[in-house]
């Protein structure tokens, strides 16, 4: 949803009704995963995909049968159906499609939460004959953000969006119904983009930016020294924040979205962000030097309170080793790092399918 906001946005500026299409089951070779979107007006303004274009234009012509009634709907291809032929879907896969009209009020509470970097999960009753067939409620970690199943569904489909939002994954569920047959959901899981907050100005910082854009995360340099942080040497950043961690992480929300690299090689800007940030959630956490530098960094942050099991969060030196002191190189080798950590924290909470706590 995050790659559609934009359009999205745009579209209710100027007062058009928009429809989305969610893929939101797949069986064998299907050509996008679970949980892509497309969104489209009447006129069609198109974006995003479902399947890529093997589909979409039965998805299309169903989305405005939708936007006239004002009911959702719910659709299955699959290489066995005469529609699936005659719509080009001939690559071997299975898809099920949820097609429904965006209300504003919704995607205005999803808006809020994808700038505050909130992971969220939106839950749709896929009961075709059940009153609610349709109904959605946005839910946060903890609350619901927007709309109700009603007071006796409600507890538990929070619990069910805990659940999703802990293993980052969309996926088709079953809702307890107290007194009456479960009913089939699905919990769409929306992550916010991972953010790399960059901690010193340097030649490194400057690829790494490069790169961490090009990768769809969003960008965050801190650095007290005007010549290192202004805009002409970082023109693609998010955010440039001239100011002292102390009060620059005072404008920041650190949380499981965060990855951050330590890249100024100096104790005066280095150890009050590392203070800060082992004190928090964030996801990923590297800090440049050499192994020498690491050891007298450490007792210098030991005596100052750090725990030891704090220090081992650390990734230092930071990045992947790639036998290079090349500022271009070793951006590379960080960001490496990042998206391997970031995935492998996936691949574990998948696993896991951590508990609502």
């Amino acid at each position: 949803m995050y790659e559609l906001s934009a359009d999205i946005t745009c579209w209710f500026a100027q007062k058009k009704d928009v429809c989305i299409a969610t893929v939101i089951d797949t069986w064998g070779t299907s050509p996008r995963p679970v949980g892509t979107k497309m969104a489209f007006t009447a006129d069609p303004f198109i974006a995003g995909s479902v399947s890529a274009g093997c589909v979409e234009g039965a998805v299309i012509e169903a989305g405005f049968q939708v936007l006239r009634t004002n009911r959702p709907e719910l659709l299955h291809f699959g290489v066995s159906d005469e529609a699936a032929f005659n719509v080009g879907l001939t690559c071997g896969g299975k898809i099920e499609v949820f097609i429904r009209r965006l209300d504003y009020a919704l995607f205005k509470a999803l808006s809020q939460a994808i700038s505050t970097h909130e992971p969220v999960a939106l839950l749709t009753i896929l009961e075709k004959e059940y009153e609610l067939f349709g109904r959605e409620i946005l839910v946060s970690e903890g609350k619901i953000l927007s709309g109700t199943f009603g007071k006796d569904l409600d507890s538990f489909a929070l619990e069910l969006a805990c659940n999703a939002i802990a293993s980052q994954q969309a996926q088709s569920a079953t809702l307890e119904n107290p007194g009456l047959m479960p009913l089939r959901v699905f919990v769409d899981v929306i992550n916010p983009p991972p953010v790399l907050i960059i901690v010193g100005g340097g030649h490194i910082a400057i690829t790494l930016v490069t790169l961490a854009k090009a990768l769809g995360f969003q960008t965050v340099v801190i650095d007290p020294r005007k010549a290192f942080a202004n805009m002409q040497r970082f023109p693609e950043a998010d955010q440039l924040i001239q100011e002292w961690p102390d009060e620059a992480f005072k404008k920041i929300n650190l949380n499981s979205a965060s990855n951050i690299a330590i890249v100024t090689h100096d104790p005066k800007i280095d150890d009050p962000a590392l203070k800060i940030v082992l004190n928090s959630p964030a996801a990923y956490i590297g800090v440049l030097g050499s192994r020498k530098t690491h050891a007298e960094r450490c007792e210098r942050l030991l005596a100052d309170g750090i725990m030891p099991e704090q220090l081992a969060r650390l990734h230092a030196p930071i990045g992947i080793d790639l036998a290079s002191k090349n500022p271009q190189d070793i951006a590379l080798s960080i960001l490496a790092e990042i998206v391997k950590e970031q995935n492998l924290r996936k691949k574990s909470l998948w696993q896991d399918k951590l508990p609502c706590v």
